[in-house]
């Protein structure tokens, strides 16, 4: 069994391109993966869960097992490791740190969603939320469209607004504006990324969002007017979205892959509103383990060495 750590799959400087091709890849063949919804416990502790989300991957040869634990006092407060399987044989190959995974497969995931959904020719994009899930996600969608030009309005939290400007400073075909508050940052904007973790209610009334928008809540929360209204709402997966309060009432609803894999047309005009849940699921962090697996060469390995027979207590 490989011990693959955070600082080894960093030192492996996989490009934001090939995070996209790798979430791409996995989306195409969602269906055919056997994926449960996540498992959330939550301790009587504040502010702290452990998420279990396991999944069989039958095309890969592979099993596995992400688990994210939260505790607001830690530094930082998210953290998460990865058990990766032979499926043939059952056999633990890995044990990794699933901190960088998680946080380039969801950018990667996001800027897939903007490609899908957004319209074709957008160039203005509002972010809120400005951290690293933010930050991947305009990394891997600047290198995507690394020949357009594209404003990108930030809404202004501390200093953040400016460490983010200036993080992307050597990519010139992006332009910056700052915005006092959400209602700024929302209209007239092509697309809506939120990345912040937590709203106390929705962020802005229906009239800001133009026709033609598309709002990609990386973590869900400040939006959920939007699902009264827009025209179509689509979800990484349904176990996932099928418990929010307005599901019932959606205008129209269908899952990503359905559209990547031609089921599903997915935006059909310039006017359509669209709002795309991607909750985070294990099929994106197994698939880029595997690739990280094949990878990684010189590294630790142990043998946890399990009975060979069967034995008595």
């Amino acid at each position: 069994m490989k011990i693959i750590t955070f600082d080894m799959i960093q030192n492996l400087k996989i490009s934001p391109i090939k995070c996209y091709e790798w979430v791409l890849e996995s989306i195409l063949h969602k269906n055919e993966a056997l994926l449960p919804a996540k498992i959330s416990l939550k301790p009587d502790i504040p502010g702290v869960f452990y998420n279990t989300m396991p999944v069989i991957l039958p095309k890969e040869n592979l099993a596995g097992l992400k688990l994210v634990t939260r505790y607001p006092e830690r530094n930082p407060s998210l953290d998460s490791q990865i058990l990766l399987y032979d499926l043939p044989s059952g056999n633990n190959i890995a044990l990794m740190d699933g901190n960088w995974i998680t946080t380039m497969r969801t950018g990667a995931v996001a800027a897939h969603t903007i490609q899908l959904f957004a319209l074709k020719d957008f160039s203005e994009l509002g972010f809120i939320g400005l951290g690293n899930t933010a930050r991947a996600t305009l990394l891997v969608l600047a290198s995507v469209f690394s020949e357009r030009k594209m404003t990108i309005k930030l809404f202004k939290y501390k200093n953040q607004h400016e460490l983010f400007a200036e993080r992307f400073s050597s990519f010139k075909n992006l332009s910056f504006v700052y915005c006092d508050n959400y209602e700024d940052v929302v209209k007239d904007s092509d697309v809506i990324v939120s990345a912040a973790t937590f709203f106390d209610g929705d962020i802005c009334k229906n009239e800001f969002f133009k026709e033609g928008v598309l709002v990609v809540p990386i973590h869900t929360r400040g939006f959920t007017n939007c699902d009264l209204f827009f025209d179509k709402v689509f979800a990484d997966d349904v176990n996932h979205v099928k418990g929010f309060k307005y599901f019932d009432q959606f205008k129209e609803f269908s899952e990503v892959s359905d559209v990547v894999n031609k089921r599903n047309p997915g935006r059909e005009n310039d006017r359509e509103r669209i709002i795309v849940y991607n909750i985070g699921i294990a099929l994106h962090d197994i698939h880029f383990a595997g690739k990280i697996y094949h990878l990684i060469n010189d590294c630790k390995e142990i043998t946890l060495d399990p009975p060979t027979e069967k034995f008595w207590i």
